[in-house]
């Protein structure tokens, strides 16, 4: 049987296929997306959910000025093996491979970068404004967002503000979580037809007029409208969307694709009003595995195609394995403990939490907003928040942490979990937030290096009630040394002396730091390791006293510019000092994609790198 996948040049081509191929591309774009994250890593179940869907709108949806806005964009395998990445599909999320997310340098059909939530409507109402005055009158706009991304504050504030543009676009929701009900979905579709009907408007303005002239009619109106709003509320998923001036279509099984074609093609050419397209999907759908474990194959690393087997179990703690058993072990001495997560307990570890403190526990949804403000009034009626986040999404959190924790000075604690590069690219990298963090006052910033270091930085910001960030990466936090010194802010550790270079290590590049040292000794190079623990406070009277024996060497997995080499440059402007070398990553460009190895390897960063950069120096 010949592949139907390989006919597909451009989304116009689906159009020659018939509904038979079509069935017969769905099942190869499953097996293909199943393969190639077997192999590689990335996100199944969401993937697998939105074959067909991705299937018609790249069918209805294929004209060049056409726009299909996938929010987040984790679940757009499809759309681009629909739209050009088919041939190099196999290297997804490797190192100059094709990207996890949507990238507009791979295709003109992936219009903006993604891969943080809830920004998919606000993109639509500004392409559907750009077209209306730019005359681009028959380019369509279709905004894909899930069921969680439309708790999105910024969600929430597109939709809102549709009435006000008034701009035509396709709102689908993408909703995996309610199951498809046959005599529901009847009854819905057609309280959906009639309530929307002009006949049935007609009839409804007939009636109020005719009410009002005899005895008790305004309360007759009341109790009818009444009426309507439960009916539509109860029967009708749609009622908010029709209030907030939007046609509602819907729900629709998602993996029925006749229908799905039927009704894009049907709804294209409405003009004049945004409409809301409601698609019921299944994560995993197609897939056994993929499907009972849905959550476990979210995001995933590497698996067995036929049996769905992780292929990597290291027995190894990761940071978020040590940071939520040590949150438990807080909690369990202190009641006044509670934890807050945005929609991310099974990345951030807060499962167990969760489990033995149900009513402590507090998963905010995709609201990170939120989250920090939630978290700063618990702070201020007495309890002890800690929240854990991720580096990235903490961005969209930045001022609530400035304005509502910090200004206020609660005592607030924030697990920064997946700080550093990781795999997914510039929109998930978690080494940009150093530059605001270090700018706010009375913010205490931890850097952990190993597993016995978290948990007393854990312990010791729950005794000092301060606002106190924790910053960890995402890889292993297997202890580095045997000896445990105790955690004090501000006090650096030296892991190991030597007199010519003084290498300043922000968390786990403590491991990178070691080897650089035993490197550089093996050129006759006597060289110590700091680990910094603190940022702020910062030791900088150990610093400066390096720093005018020394070279100083500084080591961070994260941006430079405003992170450990900016903040050891300002301390030493005025001081004595020898030669310093920074290394991290690079705010001239954006760091893409690809494991965190391959990374440093192109950026000139691993160990070898660092020591021929030091010994280089030393011979000027």
């Amino acid at each position: 049987m010949s592949s139907q996948l390989e006919k597909i040049k451009t989304p116009e081509d689906l159009r020659f296929l018939s509904p038979q191929e079509l069935e017969e591309l769905c099942s190869e774009l499953r097996q293909k997306i199943i393969t190639t994250v077997a192999a590689n890593g990335g996100h199944l179940s969401p993937n697998l959910g939105t074959v067909e869907l991705g299937v018609a709108l790249n069918r209805v949806f294929c004209k060049e000025d056409d726009s299909i806005l996938w929010d987040v964009g984790h679940q757009a395998y499809v759309h681009k093996l629909l739209n050009a990445r088919n041939k190099d599909f196999s290297t997804l999320r490797r190192f100059d491979g094709v990207s996890g997310f949507l990238a507009p340098n791979e295709s003109s059909r992936d219009k903006f970068y993604t891969g943080h939530a809830g920004v998919a409507i606000s993109e639509a109402i500004g392409l559907a404004k750009a077209n209306a005055l730019t005359g681009k009158k028959d380019a369509a706009v279709v905004a894909v967002i899930g069921d969680g991304s439309l708790g999105c504050g910024i969600a929430l504030e597109a939709l809102n503000y549709i009435r006000e543009v008034n701009e035509n676009f396709i709102l689908v929701i993408n909703d995996n979580k309610m199951s498809i009900s046959r005599s529901v979905g009847a009854i819905s579709k057609y309280l959906t037809r009639v309530i929307t009907g002009r006949r049935y408007n007609k009839l409804k303005t007939l009636l109020k007029v005719s009410l009002r002239g005899v005895p008790f009619g305004r309360r007759l109106i009341q109790m009818i409208r009444k009426l309507e709003r439960v009916t539509k509320s109860f029967f009708v998923s749609g009622a908010v969307f029709e209030e907030l001036g939007m046609k509602y279509v819907g729900p629709i099984n998602g993996h029925d694709l006749p229908q799905l074609l039927d009704k894009f093609e049907k709804i294209r050419d409405i003009k004049g009003r945004t409409i809301v397209v409601h698609v019921v999907t299944e994560k995993g759908h197609g897939c056994k595995f993929a499907k009972e474990r849905a959550e476990a194959f979210h995001g995933c690393g590497p698996f067995n195609p036929e049996t769905g087997e992780f292929t990597s179990k290291s027995a190894e703690k990761t940071f978020s394995d040590s940071f939520a058993e040590s949150l438990v072990s807080l909690g369990e001495k202190h009641r006044e403990v509670v934890a807050i997560t945005a929609a991310m307990s099974s990345g951030t570890k807060l499962c167990e939490f969760e489990k033995r403190f149900p009513e402590r526990f507090f998963d905010v949804g995709i609201a990170e907003e939120h989250a920090l403000v939630f978290a700063s009034g618990l702070a201020a009626g007495g309890l002890r928040p800690v929240i854990a986040i991720y580096a990235t999404f903490l961005h969209r959190a930045m001022d609530c942490l400035f304005h509502d924790i910090c200004l206020q000075k609660l005592p607030v604690i924030i697990g920064i979990d997946r700080s550093g590069v990781v795999e997914d690219g510039p929109t998930h990298h978690g080494i940009y937030d150093l530059s605001f963090l270090l700018s706010i006052p009375d913010l205490q910033i931890y850097l952990p290096a190993d597993e016995g270091e978290l948990q007393d930085m854990l312990f010791y910001a729950h005794y000092i009630k301060s606002p106190v960030v924790i910053r960890y990466p995402k890889g292993y936090s297997t202890n580095l040394t045997e000896k445990r010194t105790p955690f004090i802010p501000g006090k650096s550790v030296e892991l190991r002396s030597g007199k010519d270079v003084a290498i300043w290590c922000a968390g786990r590049e403590c491991e990178t730091g070691l080897k650089v040292a035993q490197l550089l000794e093996s050129y006759g190079i006597a060289s110590s390791v700091v680990n910094v623990r603190s940022l702020k406070p910062f030791d900088s009277g150990k610093l400066k006293l390096d720093a005018s024996e020394k070279v100083i060497v500084t080591l961070e997995d994260s941006q430079k510019e405003g992170g450990l080499a900016s903040l050891v440059d300002s301390l030493l402007i005025n001081e004595p000092h020898k030669e310093i070398l920074h290394f991290g990553w690079s705010c001239q460009d954006f760091v893409p994609h690809g494991k965190p190895d391959a990374l440093r390897k192109a950026y000139y960063l691993t160990p070898q790198d660092i020591t021929e950069k030091i010994i280089a120096c030393l011979k000027k």
